[in-house]
């Protein structure tokens, strides 16, 4: 019997803040023809995804292509990178995870915990790395479950005083919709996956690593058979992968890399930003046209372009409002982790735009309306 599912839901209708939706051509893409993973034309395909995802990742280095979720790439950095101690910023539950994949490696990790919904303060940076117990800081630049953006630039500085500690850092729903300056911030590792800003399918993830991270991580033992990345980048110096890759997904990633380059990353940034700035404009007007308490989780002039979290009062249930979007045709996301029952998000990434967006909001507004009546 085959798996029941849902019918598909009408173009840009779909919102969720990761998978995003994908556009028709790079989902054709997939369709293109199995070949050699060793052969000349893998090696074509490899090198066809390099330029822009370089210009992504803001990098003159190779770009890591691996056939996994990000996560996996979390734990690469982390056993590649990490000797001494790590310092994780937590400050939502995508950069706990950063934690999380320490402690079971295991390696000495310290939490330096942020209010969920605010962001670090690079002095707390300063101060946690002045003990000496570190090597190594992990954070996350755009924080999915709560639409905050920290600010990375600030922190990788703050970890450049201090000889030998290195910044990892997770960009999934940053990279493609925010600026990502690897080389010139100083990060010793940067990831993204491609099912979010990136808008492809699931099932990659991206990874840029520094000369001097390498360099660290060839000492280093445990880094673990599929997740070295020493064995990455020596394959990748050959344009290919240690394993076999998904290759119709690096078709459909060149298809839309060539878009995302045509549209530019200026436009694209400019984009997301007017959507996320709508997203906050728009919570204001719910406020007060309807009374609800309603806000936005994530401190002003911190806040992702790609991603809104809305808080929602006590009386309203999240899950209850994506239902109602639901019925009404259209998907945004729930509040994760301990936000589940308190929030709603909305995923404005990807080839989404502020058009479709204005199409949108009235939906969400008519959904908080009702699932209150009935609270």
């Amino acid at each position: 019997m085959s798996p029941s599912v849902s019918a598909p839901l009408a173009e840009g209708r779909f919102w969720l803040p990761g998978p995003t939706e994908v556009h028709r051509d790079v989902l054709a893409a997939q369709t293109c023809p199995i070949i050699a993973h060793r052969g000349a034309e893998a090696v074509a395909l490899m090198e066809r995804l390099q330029p822009g995802l370089q210009a992504l990742f803001g990098t003159r280095r190779s770009v890591v292509v691996l056939t996994a979720s990000a996560t996996a790439l979390m734990e690469a950095a982390v056993r590649s990178g990490v000797r001494r101690g790590l310092l994780a910023v937590v400050n939502g539950a995508f950069s706990e995870r950063f934690a999380e994949i320490a402690h079971d490696c295991p390696i000495d990790v310290e939490v330096l915990a942020v209010p969920w919904g605010e962001v670090v303060d690079p002095e707390a940076v300063r101060q946690h790395l002045k003990t000496g117990n570190f090597d190594a800081v992990s954070l996350v630049h755009s924080e999915t479950s709560t639409g905050a953006l920290n600010p990375v630039a600030d922190v990788a500085a703050v970890a450049r005083e201090f000889p030998g500690v290195q910044v990892i850092v997770d960009s999934v729903t940053g990279l493609g919709g925010t600026p990502v300056q690897a080389d010139d911030w100083g990060l010793d590792f940067a990831l993204t996956g491609s099912q979010k800003a990136l808008a492809m399918p699931p099932g990659l993830a991206f990874g840029v690593a520094s000369e001097r991270l390498l360099e660290r991580a060839v000492a280093l033992d445990c880094r673990g058979y599929y997740l070295d990345l020493v064995r990455m980048y020596q394959n990748l110096q050959k344009n290919q992968t240690p394993t076999t890759p998904a290759i119709t997904l690096m078709y459909a990633a060149a298809v839309q890399l060539d878009r995302i380059m045509s549209e530019t990353l200026e436009a694209r940034f400019a984009r997301h930003a007017r959507m996320a700035a709508r997203c906050h404009e728009w919570v204001g007007e719910v406020r007060e046209r309807t009374g609800l308490e309603v806000g936005v989780l994530a401190t002003e002039g911190a806040r992702s372009p790609t991603v809104t979290c809305i808080s929602l009062p006590e009386a309203l249930s999240g899950p209850a409002v994506v239902r109602q979007v639901r019925a009404a045709g259209w998907v945004i996301g729930g509040g994760y982790g301990r936000l589940k029952e308190s929030t709603i998000r909305i995923g404005h990434m990807g080839d989404h735009t502020p058009d479709k967006l204005e199409e949108l909001l009235p939906v969400v507004e008519s959904a908080l309306i009702q699932v209150s009546a009935g609270a």
